[in-house]
């Protein structure tokens, strides 16, 4: 069994960003992901509401290096965990913490990253076996109230803001103890062409080198 939790450190390790292709086509995902690629991501989720998702995640399992984490947002249930893993997707993303959903994903040896709003959800999805949350919505949880989760969630835990994160506010969620991001619509809209998503690309990965 590939060891996804190595993969994952390793790719967090070259850059903590996820990036959330939402609404995008197999048609295009390919070259999306490519420029995402050459410009430092190596964790791409693929939310199964977007187009034919499984089919997406099944083509950049393939397309990609073996140093890439490809995989799922979305997730609601574990039937999707167990689609996603025969997909060829080795990372599943929720936007709640369903603890029979993180289990499932352990079980399949799957990295979970779930969505939590407070530090109850928090600690149901640590013991659960998250590798580490998603803050989300984090327009609702500030930076104020990052550091105050921060000082009570085990430090080792990834802390992973979601949810309005662009490149003039990521600075003083760093500073409030998280470990990285997950970005969305400000990397990526449906239609966007490739040269403009590699353009947020180098912005966002600007912005965190000088923060």
């Amino acid at each position: 069994m590939t060891n996804t939790s190595a993969i994952f450190d390793q790719a967090f390790a070259k850059l903590p960003l996820i990036a959330i292709l939402r609404g995008i086509r197999p048609t295009e995902i390919e070259a999306v992901a490519s420029t995402l690629y050459t410009e430092g991501f190596r964790i791409i989720e693929v939310p199964l509401n977007s187009p034919s998702a499984l089919e997406s995640i099944a083509i950049l399992s393939r397309c990609l290096p073996a140093d890439a984490l490809i995989g799922a947002g979305t997730v609601l249930s574990t039937d999707a965990v167990r689609q996603v893993r025969d997909a060829g997707g080795q990372l599943i993303v929720m936007p709640h913490a369903d603890t029979a959903v993180i289990r499932a994903a352990k079980q399949e040896g799957l990295i979970c990253v779930p969505g939590v709003c407070t530090l109850t959800e928090a600690f149901a999805a640590v013991h659960a076996g998250a590798d580490a949350v998603k803050l989300f919505p984090a327009e609702l949880i500030t930076p104020q109230i990052v550091r105050a989760m921060r000082a009570v969630l085990p430090p080792s835990l990834r802390l992973l803001p979601v949810g309005g994160i662009t490149p003039d506010n990521m600075h003083d969620y760093l500073k409030a103890g998280v470990a990285g991001f997950g970005l969305g619509s400000a990397l990526y809209t449906p239609g966007l062409d490739v040269a403009a998503v590699g353009q947020r690309a180098r912005q966002f990965v600007s912005a965190l080198a000088l923060s």
